[in-house]
């Protein structure tokens, strides 16, 4: 990857984030770093995956997550400190993204906080010998030093902002995945890695987190049986953020067994 592409990526990352409560346009961010509307939005698509504007979207949402885990605040503030105007909108579009409105995210957090203490401590096992259909099987290379939860999905976008077409969670100590019954199409293998942490409210901020994606679209048609190696790297500037929240698909998943 281009160094200078990076360099003006990050540089427009930073500008978004000092200015989350403005409507700030696209051509005013490739004015900012001095490249012309086209070629900025090129450049911004090729060192992030997605388009300035839904990265902006993003960050707005990241640090909706971000107010309400860690301020008392309420919801219309933390609304009208990101630039919307609407908490209709603000909510359902909140809900979209991270799977769960801006109040069912505060009052759950302490359920979901147990969830990932108690998966910490469970054994796992999982057979991946068997393919079944279209089938991805994942290696996943944390950092030697990573002890914490593995989280791995399909999912339809380059940014997880949404459930994953399919996904699971894994111990540090189990790091190969299979997902077998994927229905035909495009997707992204996202990978995120929770640390452990002492704070339990870290476990919902996505500064901390490892993340990992195979670096190409993943086209599944029938009979597709694929084998990749992922590694996991520390949380670069210019990464997507992760909207969706993780503990709760744990929860879900656990749930539903």
């Amino acid at each position: 990857m281009n160094d200078e592409h990076i360099k003006i990526t990050v540089e427009a990352i930073t500008y978004m984030k000092m200015n989350l409560a403005e409507d700030i346009t696209t051509e005013e961010l490739a004015s900012h770093v001095g490249y012309s509307h086209f070629h900025f939005i090129r450049i911004f698509k090729e060192v992030t995956g997605i388009a300035p504007r839904h990265y902006l979207s993003a960050l707005r949402f990241e640090a909706g997550k971000s107010h309400l885990s860690e301020s008392t605040s309420s919801v219309l503030k933390v609304l009208l400190s990101l630039g919307f105007q609407s908490i209709g909108t603000f909510s359902s579009r909140f809900k979209q993204y991270v799977g769960q409105s801006p109040r069912e995210f505060r009052q759950k957090m302490g359920t979901l906080q147990n969830q990932l203490i108690q998966f910490g401590t469970m054994e796992q096992t999982q057979s991946l010998e068997t393919l079944q259909f279209q089938s991805v099987r994942c290696k996943i290379i944390p950092p030697l030093d990573f002890k914490g939860i593995l989280f791995a999905g399909l999912f339809p976008r380059p940014i997880p902002d949404q459930r994953p077409i399919v996904g699971t969670a894994l111990l540090h100590k189990n790091s190969s995945c299979l997902f077998s019954n994927i229905p035909e199409g495009k997707y992204y293998m996202l990978i995120a890695g929770i640390p452990w942490n002492l704070n339990p409210k870290k476990y919902f901020s996505s500064d901390s987190l490892l993340r990992g994606k195979y670096e190409q679209p993943l086209e599944i048609t029938s009979g597709t049986n694929i084998d990749i190696t992922v590694k996991l790297h520390e949380p670069m500037p210019y990464d997507p953020p992760i909207l969706i929240n993780l503990p709760l698909l744990l929860y879900e998943k656990n749930k539903a067994k």
